[in-house]
Order: C-alpha cells, then sequence, then structure tokens
C-alpha cells in the first residue's frame, strides 16, 4: 500500500494491525503524531468547513518544502512550524467531520443517529452531527423543525439559535423559526434553555418563545401531527402560519389588506391546496387567489 493510502486510512482510524505497525515504522510518523497531539489540545469549532486528504497532504507537503531552506535544527522554529499545522488541522480536519442533513420545500425525512434514536425532518430545515465520534459529542445543531425519538438510555443535546434542549431517552419536538422557539415533550422529560428561561418538561408540556415572551402550556396529542401530514397552530401571528404552508406546498404567498400579527388557531392538511387554504383564510375573513401553480393571493376586504 502507498504511503497516501496509509495515511488516509491512518487519519480515519482505519489501519490494519500490520498495516498500523507498518505505518509507525515510517520515517515520518514522529512528525505526523506531533501534528495530530498538537491539534488535539484545542477545543472543537462548530462553524467550519470538512478537510479532505488532499488539504492534509497539501499541508504537509508544503511544510516538507520549507524543511528544505528552514534551519531546523532551530527548536522554537520547529515548533512554531508544527503549531501552525497544527491550527489547520483543529480547524478542518479533527472537528469538521460534519454529517449535514437538509431538507426542501414540501419534503420531509427521517435520519437514523448511530445510537438508533431517530429524527423526523420536517419541510425547510436542516440538522448537523458528528457521526463519527457521535459518542463523545452527543449533540445536534438543529435550524427549522424535528421530531426525537431518543433511545433509552440515552442523551444528548439539541441546539438551535434561540435556545438548547437536553433530553435522556424520550419523545420531543423542537420548532425554530425566526422569533419563534416552541418544545413539545411526547414522552420522558426534557430540559429547556432559552435565553433567561430555563424549564424542565414532563409528557404533555409545551415550552414556547414567542417575541422573547415565555408561555408554558399543556397538549394532549401523543405525536406531533406534522409528521402525519397536518400543520396545527394555537394563537400563533399569522404571518407564522403563511410561513409554514409556503414550506409544506412550496408556493409563495403575498398577502393584501391582512393584519399578519393578527393570532391564528387551526390548521392545514398538506395534501389538498385549495382545502388547506380555506382552512386558513375563512376563520380569518379572508379569501385567496391562486394565480399560478406556486403563487397564491390571500387578501382582506379593501377598506
Amino acid at each position: 500500500m502507498n504511503k497516501d493510502n496509509l495515511i488516509k486510512k491512518w487519519l480515519n482510524d482505519e489501519l490494519s494491525p500490520a498495516e498500523k505497525e507498518q505505518f509507525e515504522q515510517g520515517e515520518d510518523f514522529q512528525f505526523y503524531k506531533a501534528i495530530v497531539d498538537g491539534a488535539k489540545q484545542f477545543k472543537a469549532s462548530n462553524h467550519s468547513d470538512p478537510m479532505s486528504f488532499t488539504d492534509f497532504k497539501s499541508a504537509y507537503d508544503s511544510q516538507k518544502t520549507e524543511a528544505k531552506t528552514q534551519s531546523w535544527h532551530k527548536p522554537l522554529l520547529r515548533i512554531a512550524s508544527i503549531l501552525v499545522i497544527a491550527l489547520g488541522l483543529y480547524f478542518s480536519f479533527f472537528y469538521n467531520n460534519l454529517t449535514h442533513i437538509e431538507t426542501l420545500a414540501s419534503q420531509k425525512t427521517t435520519i437514523e443517529l448511530p445510537d438508533h434514536s431517530q429524527v423526523i425532518l420536517n419541510a425547510g430545515s436542516q440538522i448537523e452531527y458528528r457521526k463519527k465520534n457521535w459518542e463523545s459529542n452527543r449533540s445536534i445543531n438543529l435550524n427549522g423543525e424535528a421530531y426525537f425519538k431518543v433511545a433509552k438510555g440515552k442523551t444528548f443535546d439539541v441546539i438551535t439559535p434561540q435556545g438548547t434542549v437536553t433530553v435522556v431517552g424520550t419523545a420531543f419536538n423542537v420548532n425554530q423559526r425566526l422569533d419563534f422557539f416552541e418544545v413539545r415533550c411526547f414522552e420522558g422529560i426534557v430540559q429547556v434553555t432559552s435565553g433567561e428561561h430555563t424549564k424542565t418538561l414532563v409528557a404533555g408540556d409545551t415550552f414556547r418563545v414567542l417575541n422573547d415572551d415565555l408561555l408554558l402550556d399543556e397538549m394532549t396529542d401523543e405525536e406531533p401531527q406534522w409528521i402525519n401530514n397536518k400543520t396545527t397552530f394555537k394563537a400563533i401571528p399569522f404571518k407564522a402560519v403563511i410561513a409554514e404552508m409556503e414550506r409544506q406546498y412550496d408556493i409563495k404567498i403575498i398577502v393584501e389588506n391582512v393584519n399578519t400579527e393578527r393570532l391564528f388557531t387551526g390548521g392545514f392538511m398538506h395534501n389538498h391546496i385549495e382545502n388547506a387554504l380555506l382552512s386558513i383564510t375563512e376563520p380569518m375573513g379572508l379569501h385567496y387567489k391562486i394565480n399560478t401553480s406556486n403563487a397564491v393571493v390571500i387578501h382582506g376586504d379593501k377598506k
């Protein structure tokens, strides 16, 4: 096996015992190890891009070329060079093996995590997590909405721009959209932190932050209705209802003479656009018109 393939397998911890022995006897092994050990001293970053083997090899080749023109007998110079490469690895290799999953408008998907926990991702949503080192970094970054069914005895954090949810073996729903953040607990116990608010939820509890105002509520549902193609709302600004319909039907909605801050309670199905439009306009005394296949106008009475 050539050196490049050995390095790739070593970086991914895929060497067989015989290959590992061969690799560790190589003349450059201590140099590789020094770089790796240096990078491990840094704390992981959540916001950088994955590093390819090509990037690693380029950094190594660059360092070897520089070695021909520098005085490597100077200890401080060698230490500085190792730290530079270690920083590069820190930002681009060790902590960036992210798995990124994103749904488009009108699309849902189900993901199984390494511990067999399950995530159902709603339309227009995305998650990121580190699959390779999941056991040591059990956290998920979420933008949008997802329903989590966590394996018994397992714990991890769901991190959103508006709050963090910490769970142990439970089922819960997280919805994070702009100035709206909601967590509903269907089973077990969930701890939620958003800004200055920290609450522990049990089955049937709802935690909602809307425009920085906290509301605690109760529910009787056994699972979120959107996974069965129905979206429901309780005292939610109409603009959030419109945004959700746009995600579920992949359409553009234009409003005319409509107070989009007015609160809406109700819901709509995901399988028939005209019935869905009736469901959200009639209770509000509004009207709609479908202009094209993906453009809708919702309007009130003109004054």
